[in-house]
């Protein structure tokens, strides 16, 4: 299959002529390669019109070819905004054009661009808000016009994952100065991780041409590749984006449908420059393009970018990419430099040789196009006679090609992020890089160095400050050679008729930047508020300097004063599902998880882990539930509780922290004593409770719930990171496993396998702890009744866990224990009124809401939460936490049915079953501080819209003195 349009090998470095593929684009067929992009396959068939550009509608094509415009943006079925110079084509891929009404070839919209000078710069601002209300019918107009792609609400996502890599030195770029940085750090033994964005490694010496006979870079291309693919020290991530970076050299990288967290110790960007455009009249349409994405086209791509070309030139650089045009069967028209001379005579002396007409000091004023705009046919070039002025007059070239270069500008967005700042070097006309943190470099072009032997000895420099820092050889340092510059200082020529667009992306013209300053927008920033210059997808690659010299020319200040807008992460649009990562669901199981399956438990998950819900059929349910229930009520019960947070605080300042964390005091709890531990976050909201059990003068261990341990110990060891009290604080979770033994007959249970401790009421007391041994394991024992009855919680290391289980049941076996499940436990602490929190509190629960106010420490000085809990409480309340009963054999109401005031909603219910202790259905509801009286009623919208009036009562429902938890 042979394209008119496509080159012969060695061109097409990325493509398959071994395998062809069909795809569509608006309906027609078109064939490819693999490996082509969408943009190259139709650039291989003679299609240059790819899209219709933001707001005036005007036909464009590619203009970088490496996803730096928006140029190329076209709609998948599934996925609107792509951009076609970086999507591959596939066999069978549907593609459509977008932003256009009729078609894309005739789009009847394109009259916007007719009507320009009625939409000047921030038009929108002062246009459509008056008269007051007109923003209602001119918003669907707006979206219709502005829409750029249809959204797919039938999507199903993809499968999308995290990974997380550790290096020495990260390098992100793998152009020459990656490669030569990558390999000087791998060879001193650093172990290497370099981040290449394309699908191969090579950078600019895949494309670009570095010398007058054209093989200087594929000789070093093969040199470098050929030591690092298969370098066991340095890992290669390809089609990779580094989409930030943060503190402590944190690089998130989007690669596929995986996002890497990368950690490196140091990094070197070598991202390379961005290509820039030269502004003049109708520099946007199909067929004008950057000269970098000419070269592209054909060296990566093998398709024969046009017949006819001019190359416009602020530097050396389109003089090399002339020969590989003419080399490659385009008739170069002309080679037009901004300068008066090249830098390297040699060059013009080459092109003499090959005869391509050469013209100095002159620019090209007006790109010309054939009817509909849908080409470029012929350019305008005229002498250059001073800033952003040329002649009344020159010659006109016909011309289906026009490559632009003004030079380039740094990929200075990560280095912005990393604090780097801007600084803009009038000899040199170029913006440079400076003041980056420690651990981060820079090399190559990025840094400022063009001249390939420059690039590569730049690499060197950059790998050794990385080696030296990690205490490795650093390689021997090359020297520098002299460079010309490579930016034109003002390559921007304003047309009285407009339309030289600065950013392609927006519309943006030179008078809309110049315009915005006018209007009193004189700080950089605000001129990119005001124009959204820089917001399209391009992020300001190619319109940042041009609005940074517009800006400063137009304020009277100098280009570095104006700058650029600011670098936010991330570097590239990235999908919110690369975010999201992987939808974990870990399953976690419980060392006493087989005993539970052996006893018929049906299982349920709480949080990550699988408990047993109760131990019977499904179909048995409530009976199941109630039976266990009057059993622990009435004789003893044993339940897993190893899913329980364990955290282990350490230290002199154990205490301390303790005091500061939780509301309650723990300064002066005893030794083998146990107290509640409520605990709010800043705001004064509830966010977690357990059990705290002092174990010594220095060591405490405390509970946790089961859902919210992990978030505990982050805040833990957040606020003592800033507190820097001298305490170690230790996730002991998995390492122990518990069980609670609960009854008026565990302590009967407990004394047959446990002599080494002192059960008595009066030497273990309600709320008292004691390390001793079950049946010879070593255990942590806590007197504490969250069922409401006598109970033991026996932790234990996580590996006797069994044995344990075991040990208890066998004992209990004369005196008929039986396991129950977390079901009858909510049960039972239901009857006895106890909150768990995340179900019967929300993110706005403060503890006066729901009783806590005998969990707060008065005399305390100070904690978490403190003020705006004082703050609260001197508020009148607005909601309460109620118990309420209803009579056995009425509507139930389930978790989070309304409570009502009249036609208003004053709460819902967090918590409700029957109870067959209490013979009635018992629950717990929010309901306004009103309602909130024992012996009120308060309404509740059940299933099917029923209203069940349902009576407040004083907590606990069940034995209210607590007297069987302590007997």
């Amino acid at each position: 299959m042979n394209s008119p349009t496509r080159l012969p090998a060695p061109m097409g470095l990325l493509i398959d002529r071994e395998r062809p593929l069909r795809f569509s684009f608006d309906g027609q067929d078109y064939p490819g390669f693999s490996g082509d992009s969408i943009a190259s396959a139709l650039l291989g068939n003679g299609r240059w019109l790819l899209s219709r550009s933001f707001k005036y509608h005007r036909p464009r094509g590619p203009l970088s070819l490496a996803g730096q415009d928006a140029n190329t943006l076209v709609q998948l079925p599934d996925e609107p905004n792509v951009l076609a110079d970086l999507h591959p084509a596939t066999d069978g891929l549907v593609v459509a054009g977008q932003n256009f009404s009729g078609s894309l070839d005739n789009d009847r919209d394109a009259y916007l661009g007719k009507f320009s000078r009625f939409m000047p710069v921030g038009f929108y601002y002062r246009s459509f808000y008056k008269p007051k209300g007109m923003w209602k019918v001119w918003e669907p107009l707006i979206r219709k016009k502005a829409g750029l792609g249809v959204l797919d609400l039938g999507f199903k996502p993809q499968y999308h994952d995290k990974a997380y890599l550790f290096v020495d030195v990260a390098i992100i770029g793998g152009g020459p100065a990656g490669l030569r940085a990558a390999l000087d750090a791998a060879n001193a033994g650093a172990k290497v991780l370099l981040i290449e964005q394309q699908p191969v490694l090579g950078g600019s010496l895949n494309y670009a041409r570095f010398d007058i006979a054209g093989s200087r870079a594929t000789a070093l291309r093969s040199e470098l590749l050929a030591a690092v693919e298969g370098h066991p020290n340095i890992q290669v991530l390809l089609d990779a984006t580094c989409n930030g970076w943060f503190t402590d050299n944190y690089l998130p990288v989007i690669q596929h449908r995986r996002m890497d967290k990368v950690r490196a110790t140091r990094c070197v960007v070598a991202a390379g420059s961005f290509d820039q455009p030269v502004v003049f009249r109708n520099n946007d349409l199909p067929g004008v393009m950057l000269t970098s994405a000419a070269q592209r086209l054909m060296k990566l791509y093998a398709v024969k970018p046009g017949q006819r070309a001019v190359l416009l030139t602020g530097h050396d650089d389109g003089y090399l990419a002339a020969l590989d045009l003419q080399e490659q069967g385009v008739t170069v028209a002309a080679v037009v430099d901004l300068r008066a001379a090249p830098a390297d005579p040699a060059l013009a002396a080459e092109l003499k040789r090959r005869d391509i007409p050469l013209q100095l000091g002159s620019t090209v004023y007006e790109a010309l196009h054939e009817a509909g705009m849908r080409h470029v046919s012929g350019v305008d070039i005229r002498p250059i006679t001073g800033q952003g002025k040329v002649a009344a007059r020159g010659v006109t070239l016909a011309c289906d090609l026009l490559c632009m270069s003004a030079g380039y500008m740094p990929v200075y967005q990560l280095l912005c992020q990393a604090g780097g700042k801007l600084a803009y070097e009038p000899a040199r006309d170029e913006f440079a890089i400076s003041q980056l943190p420690a651990g981060l470099d820079i090399a190559g072009s990025v840094n400022g160095r063009h001249v390939l032997a420059n690039v590569l000895a730049d690499a060197t420099r950059a790998a050794g400050e990385a080696l030296a820092a990690l205490g490795l050889e650093v390689p021997a340092q090359t020297h520098f050679v002299a460079e010309a510059k490579v930016n034109h200082p003002w390559p921007i020529f304003a047309h009285p008729k407009g339309k030289d667009f600065v950013d392609f992306d927006e519309d943006l013209q030179v008078r809309d930047i110049v315009n915005a300053t006018r209007s009193g927008y004189r700080d950089v920033q605000l001129v990119k508020r005001f124009s959204t210059v820089g917001m399209g997808p391009s992020q300001g690659r190619h319109s940042a300097l041009p609005t940074a010299r517009l800006v400063a020319q137009a304020t009277g200040r100098s280009i570095s004063e104006t700058g650029v807008t600011t670098a936010r992460p991330p570097f590239q649009a990235e999908k919110l599902a690369h975010v999201a990562g992987r939808a974990f669901d870990p399953y976690r199981q419980t060392p006493m998880h087989r005993r539970h399956v052996q006893a018929g438990a049906k299982m349920m998950p709480a949080g990550s882990w699988q408990r047993p819900a109760y131990y019977g059929k499904p179909e048995d349910r409530e009976r199941c539930m109630q039976e266990e229930a009057r059993h622990v009520r009435e004789k003893v019960g044993l339940i897993d509780v190893s899913t329980l947070g364990g955290l282990d605080v350490r230290g002199p300042d154990a205490a301390e922290l303790l005091e500061r964390l939780y509301t309650f005091g723990f300064a002066k709890l005893a030794i083998g004593r146990t107290r509640y531990a409520l605990m709010t976050n800043e705001h004064g909201v509830v966010i977690d409770d357990g059990v705290c059990a002092r174990l010594g003068e220095r060591h405490f261990y405390v509970s946790a719930t089961t859902s919210g341990v992990d978030r505990i110990y982050q805040q833990m060891l957040k606020w003592n990171a800033q507190w820097r009290l001298d305490v170690d604080i230790t996730n002991v979770t998995a390492a122990l496993a518990a069980v609670n033994l609960a009854g008026p007959l565990s302590r009967q249970v407990l004394a047959r396998v446990c002599d080494d401790v002192d059960l008595s009421p009066e030497a273990f007391p309600y709320l008292g702890v004691r390390l001793g041994s079950v049946a010879g394991i070593p255990a942590r024992i806590l007197r504490v009744g969250f069922v409401g009855e006598l109970g033991y919680e026996i932790h234990v290391p996580a590996r006797h866990a069994e044995r344990l289980w075991d040990v208890l049941m066998e004992a209990g076996a004369p005196l008929g224990i039986r396991p129950f499940g977390v079901e009858t436990q909510r049960l039972l602490r239901l009857e006895k009124g106890h909150v768990i929190i995340s179900q019967d509190t929300d993110g706005m629960t403060h503890p006066a809401e729901i009783d806590m106010h005998w969990a707060i420490g008065r005399k305390k000085p100070f904690f978490v939460g403190q003020r705006t809990i004082q703050i609260l409480e001197a508020q009148p309340l607005k909601r309460k936490l109620v118990g309420f009963t209803l009579p056995k054999g009425s509507r139930q109401p389930l978790e989070g049915h309304l409570v009502l005031d009249g036609p208003d909603i004053s709460g819902n219910v967090t918590s409700c079953e029957y109870s067959q202790t209490l013979g009635r259905i018992i629950g717990l509801a929010y309901a306004g501080a009103h309602q909130a009286s024992p012996g009120m009623h308060i309404p509740i919208r059940v299933e099917g819209g029923a209203i069940v009036q349902a009576e407040v009562v004083q907590l606990p429902f069940y034995d209210p003195q607590s007297q069987r938890q302590e007997l």
